[in-house]
């Protein structure tokens, strides 16, 4: 089994870990777990950067962070972006297939391996259901992509375990501390290595059905709080990663344990 000793992650705000709030006030994320895991795994040391910030459509990704990451030399590049585009209308699937594929290439001629993510399943989530077609035709490109590619692809849209709102977080849009560990084991069997969450992909036990009363005041909270300033985000052209830059734009030294 392949040994890695030098991951960076890029993407956006998924990658960056928002949703999973560590102590230090620093997002976690399931890109930080999976490089604990990673060394854990192995038994060696993990070089580890995360390059990722929230709000990022692919095309600045793939500017901002594609080559600052293969400067820093990394035998393992996950990348996991487009989510960002698929929310507006005239996302052109597939040039952002062509874009991302070009993206691939680049750091397999670098003789790195990359971890590929797939969006999620959008059913049944507010505003971000209407982009089901969309992302179904850019998930078939991703894997086509990777299979002549040699990469390795997170498959999130088939994460049982996902489709639960318990596994994400109050803004319907961002994966919970929870959710973020069951990416973090996908990601871990995707490379080969076994799991060390049971029944990572089982679906939580069922819960009661709320109310019509209380699922009208839960969506009404949810579209003051979180849609109502992303509307308005969009109005003003404008991204909540504006000035910000990435958690950590150079390696951290994970060990085992």
């Amino acid at each position: 089994m392949r040994t890695w000793t030098r991951y960076v992650a890029i993407g956006d705000s998924l990658t960056e870990g928002i949703g999973d709030p560590g102590p230090d006030g620093v997002h976690r994320g399931w890109a930080d777990r999976f490089a604990q895991l990673l060394a854990d795994a192995q038994g060696t040391s993990v070089q580890y950067a995360n390059l990722a910030i929230r709000g990022r459509l692919l095309d600045p990704i793939l500017a901002e962070q594609l080559e600052p990451a293969l400067t820093l030399e990394p035998d393992l590049v996950s990348i996991w972006g487009g989510g960002n585009d698929m929310l507006r209308p005239r996302a052109d699937v597939a040039e952002l297939a062509r874009r991302l594929e070009e993206a691939i290439v680049r750091i397999r001629d670098t003789g790195a391996d990359v971890l590929v993510g797939t969006s999620t399943d959008p059913r049944g989530a507010p505003v971000v259901e209407l982009t089901a077609r969309r992302c179904m035709e850019y998930n078939l490109a991703i894997w086509a992509a990777a299979r002549r590619h040699g990469a390795y692809v997170l498959d999130l849209f088939h994460l049982r375990s996902l489709r639960d709102w318990r596994m994400w977080d109050a803004d319907r849009i961002h994966l919970s501390p929870e959710g973020h560990e069951r990416v973090a084991q996908l990601a871990l069997t995707t490379v080969g290595h076994p799991a060390t969450m049971p029944g990572w992909d089982v679906p939580l036990p069922p819960e009661g059905q709320p109310t019509r009363l209380g699922r009208a005041q839960t969506d009404y909270l949810w579209a003051r709080d979180h849609l109502a300033p992303w509307v308005g985000r969009r109005i003003r052209r404008t991204s909540s990663g504006a000035g910000r830059a990435a958690k950590y734009d150079d390696y951290l030294t994970l060990t085992p344990g």
